[in-house]
């Protein structure tokens, strides 16, 4: 299944709740394009709800740190809930874990941003 993104908002929290693969190809570019078009939009709190995303691949890891790094860069905060066991042990092996602000549940998550 190619990666779909749901956009809502709690207060001036972006959450983007994805579903399907982040991998080389569409599904690396929908996740660009959603957070282009966030930081465009002047979102600068954005939680990426992963409980969907039943597959990343290498390249699908590379645009999650282009995406926080993109983050970064427009002075926002980039933070992720809901980790598939796939996804969380592919962060652990590439030790990403310590990079991302991983949050187990959304309250957490959404209370965490400054």
């Amino acid at each position: 299944m190619a990666l779909q993104g749901t956009c809502r908002e709690v207060g001036d929290i972006a959450i983007v709740d994805f579903s399907g693969k982040i991998t080389l190809g569409e599904g690396s570019s929908t996740l660009r394009k959603t957070i282009r078009d966030l930081i465009d939009q002047g979102h600068r709190k954005i939680l990426l709800n992963l409980g969907d995303v039943d597959y990343i691949d290498s390249s699908g890891i590379g645009e999650l740190v282009g995406a926080y790094t993109t983050v970064r860069n427009a002075k926002g905060e980039l933070k992720l809930v809901h980790l598939t066991k796939r996804v969380h042990d592919l962060l652990q092996i590439t030790r990403l874990f310590m990079v991302f602000d991983v949050q187990s549940d959304e309250s957490n998550a959404l209370r965490s941003f400054k």
